[in-house]
């Protein structure tokens, strides 16, 4: 049975005709409009199928209050094809970060990367599916020529800025909203997989705000713990303490308190993940406001989660009454922490 080419897209006239299992191809028609930063595909293909998705189908009710309650994209759930997990990305009313307007975008993305080895790559073939109500079959949008899509941790995501106009989506006569309800799916096959190595990604911050966190250590003569922690403090998207030793470190041990700035869960950075922090950590004088301060920039890992001094004060210095480090058995320490740039794993 042949298929005309729908009205609803405006196309010329057919340039071939592609038969794809299960379904009749349509048309083929050049555009600009697949969605890529850097990287274009000037034709896609059109086909009607009888044929449910075979990976994912995503039903909307009440499609209109998506735009109602500005909902300006929705993210489907999971599902597993080709051993990966995929999910559907809609933007009811277009992609506005691509200019998008008057249409519906659909992608096909990647989820759940992070569990994946270090430079990653999925090559994958897909084709996106719209539901025609009144004949009980599938529009299908996927690469004229069924070119393989390479997804990657700087590419996450593939698709249709223009998957289809509003205005034919919401006519009746086409099928595809009905009672205010529609049908999205999607259909992936993994063509291969490998790895191109370590990399990373390094961005660095703009205008980073200063954070300063106090610690009012009590009872200071009682401290019997080797090592100190302060509360927990947030900067730059991390969370930091500041670590104290109160008989000293290393080879200040016996001469000198230690004082150190450390990352408080540096056992949950990614692999490779390096924080560049400039920070100051103070020595409060409560009587004339003398503060001790040292100062440092260093890159903070898992690997190395603390910066500071081994010897930080003298114990002499510090227990001068006249120093004012040690009123009342009572001492305070400032730690001012901004955060530069953060460096990942790709």
């Amino acid at each position: 049975m042949e298929v005309m080419p729908p009205q609803i897209f405006g196309f010329a006239e057919p340039v071939c005709e592609r038969p794809q299992p299960q379904c009749t191809c349509i048309t083929t028609n050049s555009v600009r409009n697949f969605a890529a930063t850097g990287d274009e595909i000037d034709r896609f293909a059109l086909s009607i199928s009888g044929a449910s998705p075979t990976h994912y189908t995503v039903k909307i009710n009440s499609f209109s209050l998506l735009l109602k309650t500005s909902v300006e994209k929705y993210e489907t759930g999971d599902f597993e094809a080709g051993g990966y997990k995929w999910k559907l990305v809609l933007y009811p009313a277009g992609n506005k970060s691509k200019n998008v307007k008057e249409h519906i975008s659909v992608y096909l993305a990647m989820a759940n990367t992070s569990s994946l080895q270090l430079g990653w790559e999925v090559y994958a073939v897909f084709r996106l599916f719209l539901l025609d109500q009144n004949k009980d079959n599938f529009l299908i949008l996927q690469d004229a020529m069924g070119a393989e899509r390479r997804f990657h941790r700087l590419k996450l995501e593939w698709g249709f800025d223009e998957f289809i106009p509003i205005k034919a989506f919401n006519d009746a006569s086409n099928g595809f909203l009905l009672e205010d309800t529609c049908v999205f799916g999607a259909e992936v096959f993994v063509c291969k997989e490998r790895s191109t190595g370590k990399g990373e990604c390094l961005s660095m911050i703009k205008d980073a705000p200063s954070i300063k966190h106090v610690w009012r250590i009590e009872n200071f003569s009682k401290l019997r713990s080797e090592c100190c922690d302060s509360q927990v403090f947030n900067s730059g998207d991390q969370k930091w303490k500041i670590q104290l030793y109160p008989k000293g470190r290393r080879h200040g041990t016996g001469t000198h308190l230690a004082m150190y700035l450390a990352l408080a869960d540096s056992a949950t950075l990614t692999p490779g993940s390096k924080i560049y922090a400039e920070f100051t950590v103070r020595l409060l004088d409560q009587v004339q406001a003398r503060h001790i301060a040292g100062k440092a920039n260093f890159w903070f890992s898992a690997s190395n989660p603390e910066s500071g001094w081994a010897r930080y004060v003298s114990f002499a210095y510090f227990n001068n009454p006249g120093n004012g480090c040690l009123v009342k058995d009572v001492c305070s320490v400032e730690a001012e922490v901004t955060v530069h740039g953060v460096s990942n794993a790709l």
